[in-house]
C-alpha cells in the first residue's frame, strides 16, 4: 500500500499541475482604477483605504452622499490622495451605468454592497426578502453589466479583476439566513459562469467570503438576530473590517477565485470547492487530498447544529 501511494502521488501531482485552470496570475493595483460599491463604510471603506495606500486611483459608489463625502475626506487624510465618489442605488441600473461611465474604465471592480435582515422565512415579509435579493444579487448584476463594456475595452490589457464580496453564509446555510444565504449563494454561480465568459479578456473573477465582520451593519444585525441564529452563528467569531479588507485585496491581487478570510473560511472553501476554478496547484492538491476528511467534519458540524436546534425547541416547548 505504501509503495502504491509513493507511485500514485507523483502521478497525481503531475496531473494537477497540467489541469489546474485558469493559470496563476498577478493583478497590479498601483496606478490602476479601483471601483468599489458599498464603499462609504465597513469592508468597502477599509478596502478603499488599502487600495489608495498602494497607489490605486479609487472610486466609491454608495447611496448616501454624506457618507461618501466623509469617506472621501478620511481617505484624503490617511493617504493624501483624492478619490471620486458617486451616489447611486445599485438597484437602479441607469444610475449605476451613469456613475460607471462618469468614473471611466475600471481595472479592478469590487462589488461590495450588501444588506442583511436576519429572520426566519415564515416571519419575514416578502418586501424584506426582495430588498436583500435586489441589493445583494440583482445589484451585483447591475454593477457588473454596467462596468463590463469599458473593462473589456481597456487599453493597457493588463490583468483586470471583478471581485464579489459574498459571506460565509454564501457557503453554508444558517438558521435565520434563508433570504440572505440565497442572495449570497447566487453570487458564486454568477462568478463561476462569468469567469468563463471574461477569461479571454484577461479579466479574473474572485469571490470573497468574510465571516461576521465588525461594521455598523453588523451591530444593527445583532440587535434583531433570532436567538437560534446567535447560538449557531456566534461560535465562528468575527473579524475587523481592516483584516477582511487585507485578505480580500491580497486574494484579488493573486487572482484567486475563492478568497477565504479566516481558518473556518479556509476549511469551508476546501469543503465546498466543487467545480469552482482553482489557480493554485498547492490548493488543488489540498482539496483533492482532504475532501473526504472535511466531509466527515462537515457532517459533525451538521449534527451539532441540528442537535442545538432540537434542544432549543424542546426547551421552548417546556416553558
Amino acid at each position: 500500500m505504501v509503495l502504491l501511494s509513493l507511485i500514485l502521488l507523483p502521478i497525481l501531482l503531475l496531473l494537477l499541475y497540467f489541469i489546474v485552470r485558469p493559470r496563476p496570475v498577478t493583478i497590479p493595483i498601483k496606478n490602476r482604477h479601483v471601483f468599489i460599491t458599498g464603499g462609504s463604510s465597513g469592508i468597502g471603506l477599509a478596502l478603499a483605504h488599502q487600495a489608495a495606500s498602494q497607489g490605486a486611483r479609487v472610486s466609491l459608489l454608495a447611496r448616501s452622499l454624506n457618507k461618501l463625502q466623509e469617506a472621501k475626506e478620511s481617505i484624503r487624510r490617511s493617504s493624501g490622495l483624492d478619490v471620486s465618489i458617486f451616489s447611486a442605488d445599485v438597484r437602479d441600473y441607469d444610475a449605476v451605468q451613469k456613475a460607471v461611465n462618469d468614473a471611466g474604465p475600471i481595472d479592478v471592480l469590487v462589488v461590495n454592497q450588501g444588506v442583511f435582515v436576519p429572520q426566519e422565512l415564515d416571519k419575514q415579509g416578502l418586501d424584506e426578502i426582495k430588498f436583500m435579493i435586489d441589493v445583494n444579487l440583482m445589484g451585483s448584476f447591475n454593477v457588473i453589466k454596467a462596468a463590463l463594456p469599458l473593462m473589456k475595452e481597456r487599453k493597457d490589457r493588463l490583468p483586470a479583476s471583478i471581485s464579489l464580496i459574498s459571506s460565509q453564509a454564501g457557503q453554508v446555510g444558517i438558521y435565520g439566513y434563508t433570504a440572505y444565504s440565497a442572495s449570497k449563494f447566487g453570487l458564486r454561480g454568477l462568478a463561476e459562469a462569468l469567469q468563463q465568459e471574461v477569461i479571454a479578456d484577461n479579466i479574473h473573477v474572485s469571490v470573497v467570503y468574510p465571516p461576521d465582520t465588525d461594521t455598523p451593519g453588523f451591530e444593527k444585525e445583532n440587535e434583531v438576530r433570532p436567538e437560534l441564529t446567535k447560538l449557531l452563528a456566534g461560535s465562528s467569531g468575527s473579524m475587523k473590517a481592516d483584516e477582511v479588507a487585507k485578505k480580500a485585496l491580497d486574494g484579488i491581487k493573486s487572482g484567486s477565485f475563492t478568497v477565504p478570510c479566516n481558518f473556518e473560511g479556509h476549511m469551508l472553501a476546501i469543503a465546498t470547492a466543487g467545480l469552482s476554478p482553482e489557480r493554485s496547484f498547492l490548493m488543488a492538491f489540498i482539496e483533492v487530498a482532504s475532501v473526504g476528511v472535511l466531509r466527515l467534519v462537515g457532517l459533525f458540524f451538521q449534527w451539532n447544529w441540528y442537535q442545538t436546534i432540537e434542544n432549543w425547541h424542546a426547551k421552548k416547548n417546556r416553558t
